[in-house]
């Protein structure tokens, strides 16, 4: 639960290049693009590099710091505004220096404190849930930043059809891309009040139901997989855990379901959202989701939900983000409300009617 509320101010979206469909998608990898259609259920995704060969055409910096400018030009303000800066991500553009000063590099900032965590699905929760601190110890505006590109594990020269199926999966669900939030103290106008806020590790004793291995070239050994997907224990978990989580954001913030007019429910891909959302069983929700447009962006998804919901969530209105990380099963949830201005809320309080 989020004691002391913040506000989102601004969002923003970068998705590299024109979208693959399934078509060309099952084309470069003898991938049947019925089974495509059939076990995934995504229509496009986008790549950070050339599906022919395989050679980079966008970094993650690229894609970040795309989308802070988006989130800052949203915001109203300049990225000198800005107190910290945090990255989320599985797949960094190298090591060090850390991704997130290349990104406040390129925008041209100094003097703020930066961070990096290496997460998943629920990166950009946790890095929110970071800033919230960051936010009531006295910082007044920051910026929340995730995104993973894929080139460094799909190999666009490999037979991904000999491929053993917990790693085939990772070809057909993943796509590039990046999502920010300028996140602040205050309301400024039109800005989106967090009121809720789950992150929580749940995977004491269970098998990870992902792995992202990365290993430099001295440690490679032949049989390693550099990605398994248990696609089984992600269908037979990730809607219960979903459900789960909606009710503890309603429980906590005091919500009913009939006070929320948004859903934002996991991305695994556009048949297991489908899956999660039937299983939730709040049709009143209107559903948010972009999986089956961008294919599996990992960090950036949350964001790129919001980026979305934004211009669709009117003032009073309210949302539910929730987010499963399968990696080591990772909880993550916001409850979001559409501050009323101060002005309007004013003018309600004049005419004696109470504000939301």
């Amino acid at each position: 639960m989020t004691a002391t509320p913040f506000y989102i101010a601004g969002t923003g979206a970068a998705l590299p290049g024109q979208p693959v469909d399934n078509a060309a998608l099952g084309k470069a990898f003898g991938i049947s693009e019925e089974w495509i259609d059939l076990f995934v259920g995504t229509r496009t995704r986008h790549f950070a590099w050339d599906l022919a060969t395989g050679e980079p055409t966008h970094t993650l910096s690229d894609l970040a710091a795309e989308a802070a400018a988006h989130a800052l030009a949203a915001a109203g303000l300049d990225a000198q505004d800005l107190d910290f800066a945090i990255l989320t991500t599985a797949t960094p553009d190298q090591l060090l220096p850390s991704t997130v000063n290349d990104v406040a590099d390129r925008l041209g900032i100094d003097h703020l404190a930066t961070y990096q965590l290496q997460a998943g699905c629920v990166g950009a929760v946790q890095a929110l849930d970071v800033s919230r601190s960051l936010l009531a110890a006295g910082h007044r505006a920051g910026l929340v930043l995730a995104g993973d590109v894929t080139a460094r594990f799909m190999d666009a020269r490999r037979n991904a059809v000999s491929l053993p199926t917990e790693e085939l999966v990772n070809y057909v669900l993943f796509g590039d891309g990046a999502g920010a939030a300028v996140v602040t103290d205050e309301a400024l106008d039109d800005a989106v009040r967090v009121c809720g806020l789950i992150h929580r590790f749940v995977g004491l004793g269970r098998a990870p139901g992902q792995i992202v291995d990365w290993n430099g070239p001295v440690r490679r050994a032949p049989h390693r997989q550099m990605l398994r997907e248990d696609y089984k224990a992600i269908e037979d978990h990730v809607p219960a855990m979903a459900a789960e989580i909606l009710w503890e954001l309603l429980d906590t913030t005091g919500w009913s379901r009939e006070d929320v007019q948004f859903l934002l429910p996991p991305q695994l891909s556009g048949r297991m959202t489908a899956r999660i959302t039937a299983h939730l069983g709040v049709p009143e929700m209107r559903e948010v989701s972009c999986v089956a447009d961008t294919g599996n962006t990992g960090n950036a998804l949350p964001l790129l939900q919001l980026d979305r919901l934004v211009p669709h969530l009117a003032h009073g209105e309210r949302a539910v983000t929730i987010t499963v990380e399968s990696s080591k099963w990772i909880k993550g949830g916001l409850a979001l409300e559409k501050a009323v201005p101060s002005g309007l809320a004013a003018a309600g309080d004049a005419e004696g009617e109470p504000s939301p």
